[in-house]
């Protein structure tokens, strides 16, 4: 090709995608807004861990990295949940052998995706902003951010990949008129603060080091997932208003209060509590939902630029990931056809990130409201003995997670109509063990 294929968002989609369209034989290049994070240190006001399951790992594998990133990150088996009043339980993801998440570092897992875009010999260009694009001449338009000089790169065509903020969602936005395009970001009552539990001296764990820990308490929760280096990032997910809100809660004493009466064996964990607080950012959590995503194959939107979703059940970047897996199926089905590529791929996959961006609203309640609730933990022990014995059913939360070759849609329903017949269940015994397994998984094959 003459003209080269341009991503716009060296973030970790954008990375990964130019691998996979590189090892096609595809000539691109990357263009980033953010200076390169393997020389300057980078603070995204994001989570600094992420949880990589099965979706995220099958798309690994086109870029040959599985292995490699695996070998970094910190295996996760189930939830540990602990009561305010210092009770602890733990509930198991799965009930088959060795299925498990993975906690991975975010920045860990971008430097090595660049690394490999490098290694193949495809350029990333830092500290270029895009301000647009011009259909009609196919040109991009950046800012380079060190020079403040201005300037157009024709292309064959552009992916965005720049996130939730993306420049070409905003220029497509500008011109919804003529696309029909369509828009909507909803936010959360809820913000989030980061704080941190370090290793011991000893460089140990000081909680169980392979789970994801919930501190449930209706109306808000605290989580913690658990770093390499023995540390673990803890987040609080709580309102903004009320009397002990976010917005209240605006110095680190009167914080410090609240995790007293609410947090106490996590506070005490956490001897940088009151300087975390002070200093690390308050940021909202919101839904991004748009339509068209692509302009006559001349640009499209992948990714948190077409969908960023609540990070309550793992999978923004799994899902990101997995849209670079079906992305590469109609890649290889309509070779060239650019236009034909990302129509389809719109059609295909728009269906199955609604999906998950509801499910993932949905398991926000669940986590904060309903993993201490009797019935649920009967549920789960459920589930888990249904696994165990039948290694084909699936749980909703195993549909989603460890299940990359069911679209999210279809787990989102065949997940919900288990959930509704398992709790029906639960409520009306008190012994599972007195349950007929075989029956019941009867009952679901004819959801």
């Amino acid at each position: 090709m003459e003209k080269k294929i341009a991503i716009v968002g060296a973030g970790l989609s954008g990375s990964l995608l130019a691998i996979i369209l590189a090892k096609k034989g595809y000539d691109v290049e990357v263009y980033e807004r953010r200076p390169d994070m393997r020389k300057v240190e980078i603070s995204a006001g994001r989570s600094i861990n992420l949880a990589l399951s099965d979706r995220g790992i099958k798309a690994l594998k086109l870029a040959d990295l599985d292995t490699d990133i695996l070998k970094e990150a910190v295996p996760m088996f189930g939830r540990q949940i602990h009561l305010l009043g210092g009770s602890e339980n733990f509930q198991s993801y799965s009930g088959r052998e060795g299925e498990h998440i993975n906690s991975v570092s975010r920045g860990g897992l971008n430097c090595q995706l660049m690394d490999k875009v490098e290694g193949l010999g495809i350029p990333i260009y830092f500290n270029q902003k895009c301000l647009g694009m011009d259909y009609k001449s196919s040109t991009l338009s950046f800012l380079n951010e060190e020079t403040k000089e201005e300037y157009l790169i024709e292309v064959e065509t552009a992916i965005a990949t720049d996130g939730a903020g993306s420049a070409i969602r905003n220029d497509m936005q500008k011109k919804s008129a003529s696309l029909r395009f369509s828009f909507s970001k909803a936010y959360l009552d809820h913000g989030y603060k980061e704080l941190c539990i370090p290793p011991t001296e000893d460089g140990d764990f000081r909680m169980e080091k392979n789970a994801l820990h919930i501190w449930p308490r209706g109306g808000y929760m605290l989580i913690a997932l658990p770093n390499k280096d023995g540390s673990f990032t803890v987040t609080l997910f709580h309102p903004y208003d009320g009397e002990n809100g976010l917005d209240a809660l605006n110095t680190s004493s009167k914080a410090r209060v609240f995790f007293e009466k609410q947090f106490p064996d996590a506070l005490a964990l956490m001897p940088s509590f009151d300087a975390d607080w002070e200093n690390n950012p308050t940021s909202s959590l919101a839904t991004v939902k748009c339509y068209p995503w692509q302009v006559e194959g001349k640009s499209l939107l992948l990714g948190d630029s077409a969908h960023a979703i609540v990070p309550f059940y793992g999978q923004g970047m799994n899902c990101s990931f997995e849209d670079c897996v079906v992305f590469a199926e109609y890649l290889e089905k309509y070779k060239g056809d650019w236009e034909k590529i990302f129509s389809e791929y719109q059609k295909s996959r728009k269906k199955d990130t609604d999906a998950i961006a509801t499910l993932a609203e949905d398991n926000f309640y669940e986590m904060r409201d309903h993993v201490s609730d009797e019935n649920f933990m009967k549920k789960r022990k459920l589930e888990t003995k249904m696994e165990q014995q039948f290694p084909e059913y699936y749980s909703k939360y195993s549909l989603v997670t460890f299940n990359a070759d069911i679209p999210y849609s279809e787990a989102m329903r065949k997940g919900r109509a288990q959930d509704q017949l398992l709790l029906e269940i639960c409520r009306e015994t008190d012994d599972l063990d007195s349950l007929d397994l075989e029956k019941i998984l009867q009952q679901i094959k004819s959801l």
